[in-house]
């Protein structure tokens, strides 16, 4: 978002000020350009340090993934709208799941009341998983999993699934969102306390390395981050912090740089400015890429590039004149584009009040088929390049993120700092400033502080929670209990505790135990079991 101060420049322009607190001249040329740093660093795509992308030839050889976010109910209705988006052109999948799978909770867990389903798909075992992916073609349609506190038993389920339907877990390709201490600052749905937290990351990360070299073990989520109130160069600077703090952990297991690196992806957001944001993503990906080579002695350079989805955020849509949000999308859609991502999950309309109604998903889809087949995004690699205005804002876009990284050192690291609630202070006291601009009008918002209109009425369809789904759920979980080998089950989740107590890696148990049928809320209350539970911490 664009902040017009107060202030008024010597030249008498009002001074314009981007909400990661870089100010904007009215002009650039060379002067500025070379001010700021020059073009030393922007590169050739596909080449280190990937100013301009990972790929020499980006989508004018492969258009990026439409991976629009989906599933709600059962598995059942997820599946049904799986087909639907794939029909209708979508090449990749991006899973919901409800709150309870999320807080590691089966459907019939007292505190799942009312949320089974609601938001997302219902998974208490295999069978679900099964039943969602049916008939899906796992090497032609890859799947993103969102899913963070629970995603032990989960990837452990979707590669089971994988492995019974004959597919070579060498060879699957998809990705676990995993992030666990983005949740501690964003989302909240944690289980465990944050170290715990972090071994169990560790432990999904080694074994993919081993197993599923193809899989993204862990999407680092500056999203989540930026929707709860951080401004750009936080997003980007405490994302890029946690990346560095999941490689730290798996190094200490022996693994190299060049091993493990290339699974790690990252989920990014965008709304508010469109030229912030596309600094954003340049300054990030070089600066990833510098980090791995300087930092971590990364010789492959897949290790280097930071591969991301990105294609909307949630807290840019607003409830007031809602179709307005439709506008929003495209350039959400035109930013994605422009900075280069490699996967777009474009939010809908209506994600202001719901999950996205099946009209709403496929206007974003639409849309992002325009930019792709229409509009020319597909004909050139990074047509921004060169721009004095661009490259100048992307040289102090990363001194921005460089200098927030570095306060996050000296005050600890970011592992501390989230355990402390110091992040999530920061993060808190953003959304805060930002809320109160927005408030005064300093911040403009269409249809909410200016342009407003009167008694209007919103026209939005509301994705319908029924009751009788809901217990469906819980009879199918019933019937299952009823018909797996308790014993088998028993067994399982015995070598799980010894495994997850003797410090070793979870997920080869893991697999055994939901191969036998064991349940997400089985699985997680072993865990919990032995590392306890996180109790927040509160900071002013």
């Amino acid at each position: 978002m664009t902040h017009r101060t107060p202030g008024i420049r010597d030249d008498g322009l009002p001074a314009v000020v981007w909400e990661s607190g870089l100010e904007i001249e009215p002009v650039y040329g060379p002067a500025e350009l070379e001010a700021s740093g020059g073009t030393d660093d922007v590169g050739t795509p596909g080449r280190a340090p990937y100013t301009r992308g990972i790929h020499p030839f980006m989508y004018r050889k492969r258009p990026w993934t439409m991976r629009q976010y989906s599933g709600f109910g059962t598995a059942a209705e997820t599946h049904e709208r799986f087909v639907y988006l794939i029909r209708n052109g979508q090449t990749g999948l991006n899973v919901a799941f409800d709150l309870p799978t999320q807080c590691g909770l089966d459907s019939d867990d007292p505190m799942a009341e009312g949320e089974v389903g609601r938001v997302g798909m219902a998974v208490d075992t295999l069978a679900d998983m099964e039943e969602a992916f049916a008939d899906i073609d796992l090497n032609e349609i890859t799947v993103s999993l969102t899913i963070n506190g629970a995603a032990v038993p989960i990837m452990a389920m979707y590669f089971a699934m994988a492995r019974k339907r004959g597919y070579d877990l060498a060879e699957l390709r998809g990705t676990a969102q995993n992030d666990i201490l983005k949740e501690f600052i964003g989302r909240g749905t944690w289980i465990m306390p944050v170290d715990a937290s972090l071994k169990l990351v560790g432990d999904t990360i080694e074994f993919c390395a081993h197993n599923v070299p193809r899989y993204s073990a862990v999407s680092v989520c500056g999203y989540h981050i930026r929707e709860s109130g951080a401004n750009p160069a936080q997003e980007m600077a405490y994302a890029l912090s946690i990346a560095c703090a999941y490689i730290d952990h798996v190094l200490e297991r022996g693994l190299d740089i060049d091993d493990f690196a290339r699974g790690l992806s990252f989920n990014f957001d965008i709304h508010g400015n469109l030229w912030e944001q596309v600094a954003k993503f340049r300054a990030g990906r070089r600066l990833w890429a510098k980090i791995l080579r300087d930092r971590y002695g990364a010789k492959n350079p897949r290790s280097m590039q930071l591969r991301m989805i990105a294609g909307g955020g949630g807290g840019g849509l607003t409830i007031q004149q809602p179709e307005n949000n439709i506008v929003r999308g495209a350039y959400y859609a035109l930013v994605s584009a422009l900075s280069g991502t490699q996967t777009m999950a474009l939010c809908s309309y209506d994600e202001a009040y719901t999950i996205p109604s099946q009209h709403a998903a496929t206007i974003s889809l639409r849309t992002m088929q325009i930019l792709m087949h229409e509009i020319g995004l597909c004909d050139t690699v990074d047509p921004l390049a060169g721009s004095y205005f661009v490259e100048s804002t992307t040289n102090e876009m990363e001194r921005l993120i460089v200098a927030k990284m570095e306060d996050v050192e000296r005050e600890g690291g970011i592992v501390q700092g989230i355990a402390e609630g110091r992040i999530q202070a920061a993060v808190n006291r953003s959304a805060y400033e930002l809320e109160k601009r927005t408030q005064s009008g300093e911040i403009p918002k269409v249809g909410v502080n200016c342009f407003v209109a009167e008694e209007e009425a919103h026209e939005v369809e509301f994705h319908p929670h029924r009751d009788d789904e809901a217990r469906k759920q819980i009879e199918r979980l019933e019937t299952i209990r009823r018909e797996r080998d308790a014993a088998a089950v028993e067994r399982t989740l015995e070598e799980l505790r010894r495994a997850c107590a003797a410090g070793e890696n979870v997920m080869p148990a893991a697999m055994d135990a939901v191969e036998a049928y064991a349940s997400v809320g089985e699985v997680c209350g072993v865990l919990k079991g032995v590392l306890g539970t996180c109790k927040e911490p509160i900071r002013f």
